[in-house]
């Protein structure tokens, strides 16, 4: 998260990390990815990391692969559109 400039550090007596930005700034796609990688629960609906399905001939008719471009798209609108500040303020 430090290289991607949503934190800052400070070493010695004091330091530790710092959010560079305001948590409304921050969506939490963007930190789900930074952790985990893809959104999406498969490589071949994947808009960052797609890589080719092994076991599927055609993706333009495959079953699943619509089923999870459908929930990979549910998942970003919402995250897209929720920030740490979000998380942070829920009570």
């Amino acid at each position: 998260m430090k290289n991607a400039g949503i934190l800052g550090s400070k070493k010695g007596k004091g330091g530790g990390y710092y959010l560079l930005k305001q948590p409304k700034e921050i969506a939490m796609a963007r930190i789900i990815r930074l952790l985990d990688g893809p959104i999406a629960l498969l490589p071949c609906v994947s808009l960052n990391y797609y890589e080719r399905c092994d076991n599927c001939k055609d993706e333009a008719v495959c079953g699943l692969h619509d089923v999870m471009s459908r929930v990979r798209d549910a998942s970003l609108k919402i995250l897209e559109n929720k920030t740490l500040k979000d998380i942070i303020t829920k009570s």
